[in-house]
């Protein structure tokens, strides 16, 4: 509660210091969930960012991100969540945010930006933008910024590889941030009153997604995941990794040498209804034979149907399980199929064929021996 009522105060130092009226940094909203701001240039352009401040806040930072075109920009965002843990105060985090934007267009760091660092002081948060600790104390302030001849400062330099390493509550901090803008879009969708899906899919969705970014499936690169149009109803999945001792492994690496491509491309879509429902999926590319994929590239699998499917399975069992059947079924990709062939109507025909065939005769078990 003390940790609330203290953010809900620093949010209300930033409103106050960077009103919608400021002529060079605004806070456009703010609550104690996100933060949404702007930088205005030199010449009026504006530099749109968000934070969003997670369950975890002040114990993790809050996570930046920004849709502006400008790679400078997206570069200072990214770097904000790479600080020392006492410095993840979303006032710090702002502060830092203002002067380095103000440093990378050459530009007067504004006169508010003193009201937080007497919040900061306050706070027992050191004002002063930190160094490598084997800095001189008396080392000039600029020389933090010139990352390339201040051999001191490579403290500050992440590759995006080692964003892509760095971790919160199992989750690295590209995806926590998929995560947070999802959430951040479903809001603005409930304001509006442009609801995509139910409330109970969508919560479900995000379970999933998060648990899918923790699972260690996901981390050793079996599989990967891709929300169409950042949608959360719809996914794509490329699955990387098959039993080596498979037909499918060898042909998999021969149409990376061919055509550039190492994965088999699943499509995912949800009904409002899920996970009450199953979700329809269907192979996009490559072409198969075998492994139990219909025309269209739908599959047939019982788990897939209403009659099969239960609540209680998660999507990662589902898509090991279709790796698993495609193996089982001796899937072999089709080099020289036409591109045509699978599309989004014949696999919906297809599938819908197959369920009325298995409501009439059953399910066919195969024999233990043949898997």
């Amino acid at each position: 509660m003390a940790c609330l009522a203290s953010l809900r105060q620093d949010i209300d130092i930033l409103k106050s210091a960077f009103p919608t009226t400021h002529n060079r940094f605004q806070i456009r909203s703010a609550t104690v969930d996100e933060l949404t701001c702007r930088f205005v240039g030199r010449n009026g352009e504006k530099y749109d960012i968000q934070a969003n401040i997670t369950e975890t806040y002040p114990h993790s930072a809050p996570i930046w991100f920004s849709d502006c075109e400008d790679g400078n920009v997206v570069t200072v965002v990214g770097d904000l969540p790479c600080s020392k843990k006492e410095h993840f105060n979303i006032l710090y985090q702002t502060k830092c945010l203002v002067e380095r934007l103000c440093r990378l267009y050459d530009l007067e760091v504004p006169a508010e930006i003193s009201c937080i660092d007497d919040a900061l002081s306050e706070k027992g948060i050191s004002v002063k933008m930190m160094h490598d600790a084997q800095s001189d104390e008396d080392e000039e302030e600029d020389e933090f910024y010139d990352m390339e001849e201040d051999s001191q400062s490579h403290y500050y330099i992440f590759s995006n590889e080692q964003k892509a390493k760095e971790e919160i509550d199992g989750i690295d901090v590209e995806n926590l941030a998929v995560l947070e803008k999802l959430k951040q879009n479903q809001r603005q969708s409930y304001l509006k009153g442009s609801v995509v899906g139910s409330v109970q899919a969508t919560d479900r969705l995000m379970k999933e997604l998060r648990d899918i970014y923790k699972s260690d499936s996901f981390k050793n690169g079996i599989y990967t995941i891709e929300l169409v149009n950042d949608c959360l109803y719809e996914w794509n999945v490329r699955l990387k990794k098959v039993d080596k001792d498979s037909g499918l492994y060898t042909d998999m690496q021969v149409f990376k040498a061919k055509e550039g491509k190492d994965h088999i491309l699943l499509n995912f879509t949800f009904k409002e209804t899920f996970p009450f429902d199953p979700p329809f999926v269907r192979v996009i590319n490559p072409v198969v034979s075998g492994g139990y994929v219909l025309g269209g590239g739908a599959i047939c699998m019982e788990l897939l149907t209403k009659s099969g499917w239960s609540s209680a399975y998660s999507i990662e069992s589902i898509i090991l399980q279709i790796s698993a059947t495609l193996v089982k079924g001796k899937a072999r990709i089709q080099f020289g199929a036409a591109r045509n062939q699978y599309t989004l109507d014949k696999a919906q025909q297809s599938f819908k064929s197959l369920v009325q065939i298995h409501e009439k005769n059953g399910w066919f078990t195969p024999p233990k021996e043949d898997g």
